[in-house]
């Protein structure tokens, strides 16, 4: 039979482990938590651990401080033309400071992606879709979509909530009325065709200015070879002519040469006859030729002999004027006197 001092121990155990089991709590890396007591925020707040509150009075939320992904789906869109468009899904990539949570938690609640993030962005797209036609939105700014919205949202954000962040905003293609998605892929394919067709044509042009560029290279090329023989036959024809001008400097130095020692020469055997040819020699040479004729004449009657006897020696000129006639025909000395 069990003791009340037992049963007391008991209900305090089991209240102990029940008021245990719901005061210790436990807070995951990247988060933090807040406290609610009666429906009121309070102002602490836990890092990531084990603590204790206070349990059926107390209740905590985590709050996620660290980078994380919120998705909006399904978001409708009405363009300026009245065409109907769906936004499959949207994803705003935020981070919150750990130092703003409180403020943030107690301004709009521990959900306040919903209203910061989730609101916002139907609101902007819709603000968007609403300036623009559905040509703007599906095909010519559909990329600037995603960085509009992520400026737009940080503004509204920077005074709404400071601390919450937007690192990034990705957009999908909106879906569209079948019909219009069929004539935008007709188009496309439209498209697609004539970019084949410009890039076909490009190409002919860019083979026809390769050709061209080719027939240009080559004909300097042709050229700068015909300039080149051209130079080489001026230069060969330059070196003729130096050639030929040297070799009729070195004949005309050489018939130089020739006349200059012919003149020498000359003046030398002129000189040298000056002095040989005394009028004694002469007159011995011209005895000598006299001497070799086979008859003679001598007399007053006959033609005088073309002698200069003014130089000669009384010897010679008696001999001259004599009227002795030597006849060597006859080996006679005849007189006619």
């Amino acid at each position: 039979m069990t003791t009340p001092s037992a049963v007391v121990a008991a209900v305090v155990a089991v209240l102990m482990f029940i008021m245990g089991n719901f005061s210790l709590h436990k807070i995951d890396e990247g988060h933090m938590g807040v406290y609610y007591r009666g429906g009121a925020l309070l102002k602490e707040t836990s890092s990531p651990g084990f603590h204790m509150m206070i349990p059926f009075i107390t209740t905590y939320r985590s709050i996620q401080v660290t980078l994380q992904t919120d998705e909006v789906k399904n978001v409708p869109c009405g363009t300026s033309g009245g065409v109907m468009i769906y936004f499959d899904r949207i994803e705003v990539v935020n981070v919150l400071d750990s130092n703003s949570v409180y403020d943030i938690v107690r301004n709009y609640t521990a959900d306040y992606d919903k209203a910061l993030i989730f609101n916002k962005v139907h609101h902007e797209l819709n603000q968007f879709c609403s300036v623009h036609n559905l040509h703007e939105v599906y095909i010519d700014l559909f990329d600037q979509i995603d960085e509009n919205l992520k400026i737009a949202l940080q503004k509204d954000l920077n005074k709404m909530a400071p601390g919450l962040y937007i690192q990034a905003v990705r957009v999908t293609k909106p879906k569209i009325p079948e019909t219009i998605r069929k004539n935008y892929e007709l188009m496309e394919s439209e498209k697609t065709k004539l970019l084949i067709a410009v890039q076909r044509q490009k190409v002919v042009e860019k083979d026809a200015e390769t050709e061209r560029k080719k027939a240009v290279i080559e004909a300097q090329k042709n050229a700068e070879v015909a300039k080149i023989q051209y130079e080489q036959k001026i230069m060969e024809k330059e070196s003729l002519k130096k050639m030929s001008l040297l070799e009729d400097e070195m004949a005309f130095s050489r018939q130089k040469t020739r006349a200059e020692s012919e003149s020498y020469t000359k003046k030398q055997q002129a000189e040298g006859n000056k002095l040989l040819l005394t009028p004694e020699y002469l007159e011995l040479k011209k005895l000598e030729a006299i001497s070799q004729n086979s008859k003679i004449y001598f007399g007053s009657d006959i033609p005088k002999m073309f002698m200069d006897t003014s130089q000669a020696s009384p010897d010679v000129k008696n001999v001259v004027n004599s009227e002795v006639v030597f006849n060597y025909d006859h080996d006679t000395l005849l007189d006619t006197e």
